[in-house]
């Protein structure tokens, strides 16, 4: 298919000539709609309900009369352990396995529950702040029981390490400094968990050391299996490198695999592209920020990686019979391994600037191969669509159960609640790692 009749082909499909001639369905009923609002998502829900839970054993035990440092500290250790175990890769991985299993017979408002999965992360935000309310409640006890020096040192000097982790984790210090919170989550958190082994053997308690134990095992796991291996980069555009892997690991469509040129510093996840019936994969990397831009520039010939591959959010497809991919630029990279095995039936709508230009010839070709009538919205041509309504024309024309946006974070939530309050599954990342 030469270039020009495979640009013909990705918009060879009937559509109004604008979106603004699709007519959305009416919004579903105020209080159904307002559990689909972002501030209700899952992941929230699932930090709360964890923090409820301890809640009421605080309430319980204050009650009883059952608290004292010791047990105190045990409830802090079981929260740290929920909030670590909850991102073990491994962990992730069954996770998904378990929900996705669910067959698509079943009724779909079950199965749109259960493709919610990925909110997981909630887990780990709950475990993490009753965690530390517990643990500065142990130490107030330790002070008060007259605890000695050593045990007190070791004591609260993780509480202030806990507490610098707590507020870098904020959304308004978070999102802009980045690198930032992951540097503070990284040393601090491995300084916090020795000076609680230190903590532990101080005071004798063997329940401590088994959670800690198990807790350490979580965190080293990824670094065990950290490696430098060689990379392959093509650059179609000074926007984007196509990086390729062969390195003995063929992961599974849908997973995503962490890179690094400093391991100890920082790590970028990307969704991994493995073509059928070919070892190894690809990653696509937009430039998007200065380690993307560095690494579009100056091209290395090898980089780190760690842990596993990991699945993420388009994994939840097997649950439905048909979805639509909504992808904007880069965003095409984690639908094109689904797109490629052809797994579950789907449809592709893809919004990015002059495709052919910037992401080559071979990679939009690959895309019409398997999707000949996806519908390729040229940027530079045609302007910005209203994402919301093209996703619904592609929804409602396909007769597909559901759609995935993989897009940037405003864009992404625009498009899942706007669908979801209309009675629509939708999903797309959150942006919790």
């Amino acid at each position: 298919m030469t270039a020009p009749a495979a640009q013909d082909a990705a918009t060879r499909v009937r559509m109004p000539s604008g979106p603004g001639e699709v007519r959305l369905p009416p919004r579903t009923g105020a209080l159904r709609r307002a559990f689909k609002h972002p501030r209700l998502m899952h992941y929230n829900r699932l930090a709360a309900g964890v923090l409820a839970g301890n809640l009421a054993a605080a309430t319980a035990g204050t009650t009883g009369g059952w608290w004292d440092a010791r047990t105190l500290s045990y409830m802090a250790l079981a929260n740290v352990a929920l909030a670590v175990i909850a991102r073990n890769q491994y962990v992730i991985n069954l996770f998904f396995r378990i929900a996705t299993s669910a067959p698509t017979r079943w009724p779909l408002r079950i199965r749109w529950t259960l493709g919610k999965v990925y909110h997981f992360g909630g887990l780990h935000v709950g475990g993490a702040l009753s965690g530390s309310l517990w643990f500065c409640a142990s130490v107030a006890a330790l002070t008060a029981e007259g605890a000695d020096a050593a045990v007190l040192s070791v004591s609260y000097a993780p509480l202030l390490l806990l507490a610098t982790m707590l507020v870098t984790a904020l959304p308004r210090i978070r999102t802009p400094h980045h690198d930032l919170f992951e540097r503070t989550h990284r040393f601090a958190g491995w300084a916090a968990l020795a000076l609680l082994w230190a903590q532990a053997a101080l005071t004798g308690s063997a329940v401590a050391l088994w959670v800690l134990a198990g807790i350490t095992a979580s965190v080293a796991l990824p670094w065990l299996r950290l490696r430098k291996v060689p990379v392959g980069i093509t650059r179609p555009s000074s926007h984007v490198a196509l990086l390729r892997f062969n390195h003995g690991e063929t992961p599974f469509a849908g997973s995503s695999t962490a890179v690094s040129r400093s391991p100890l510093l920082e790590w970028h996840s990307f969704a991994n592209v493995p073509a059928p019936g070919e070892e190894g994969f690809r990653l696509t990397v937009s430039r998007a920020g200065d380690w993307t831009g560095r690494l579009v520039d100056d091209a290395p010939e090898k980089l780190w990686v760690k842990g596993i591959t990991t699945a993420g959010v388009a994994n939840i497809e097997r649950l439905f019979t048909k979805v639509v991919y909504v992808a904007t630029g880069s965003g095409i990279g984690p639908c094109l391994p689904h797109l490629l095995a052809q797994e579950v039936p789907a449809t592709l709508v893809w919004s990015t600037r002059s495709p052919r230009h910037t992401y080559g010839d071979a990679l939009v070709d690959e895309i019409l191969a398997v999707q000949p009538d996806a519908l390729i919205w040229d940027t530079d041509e045609r302007g910005k669509p209203d994402m919301v309504r093209l996703a619904y024309w592609a929804y409602e024309r396909s007769g597909a159960e559901a759609v995935i946006c993989i897009s940037n974070k405003k864009l992404t939530w625009r498009v899942v609640h706007a669908l979801e309050s209309r009675g629509i599954p939708a999903y797309g990342a959150i942006w919790d790692s």
